[in-house]
């Protein structure tokens, strides 16, 4: 039973239930099941390995990257899928991997961090 991708607009404009789709971030709520039959879904939970969360998980934790959690989910697929496409972005890299995430909160400066965090720590 998996719970950590998030519904919110229902719409496609939040990217708060970004999932991958065969390694690629896509909004969820804009995906039919018939379309990924035979294809791989990752969800947020999909990110750990061996029982360790994946390094944007830590790193958003560690800097204290989120608020009330709604677009958390999104934000960290979103960003981890930035990292596997690009392991050395810039803070421009990572603000684009983001623009269609919306956060109510604002920590878009700590996500920002925490995926800047993560890339270094993903390099050693």
């Amino acid at each position: 039973h998996l719970t950590g991708t998030k519904v919110v607009c229902d719409r496609g404009a939040c990217s708060a239930c970004t999932v991958w789709l065969d390694g690629k971030p896509v909004n969820s709520c804009m995906t039919l099941a018939v379309d990924v039959e035979g294809r791989e879904v990752t969800t947020v939970e999909g990110l750990a390995r061996d029982g360790e969360l994946h390094p944007v998980q830590e790193a958003f934790i560690e800097h204290d990257a989120s608020m009330c959690g709604y677009c958390t989910p999104g934000m960290v697929m979103s960003c981890a899928g930035l990292l596997e496409r690009n392991p050395n972005p810039s803070l421009d890299d990572v603000k684009l991997a983001t623009s269609g995430n919306l956060c109510r909160c604002g920590t878009y400066p700590k996500v920002f961090d925490a995926t800047l965090a993560a890339a270094k720590k993903m390099k050693k």
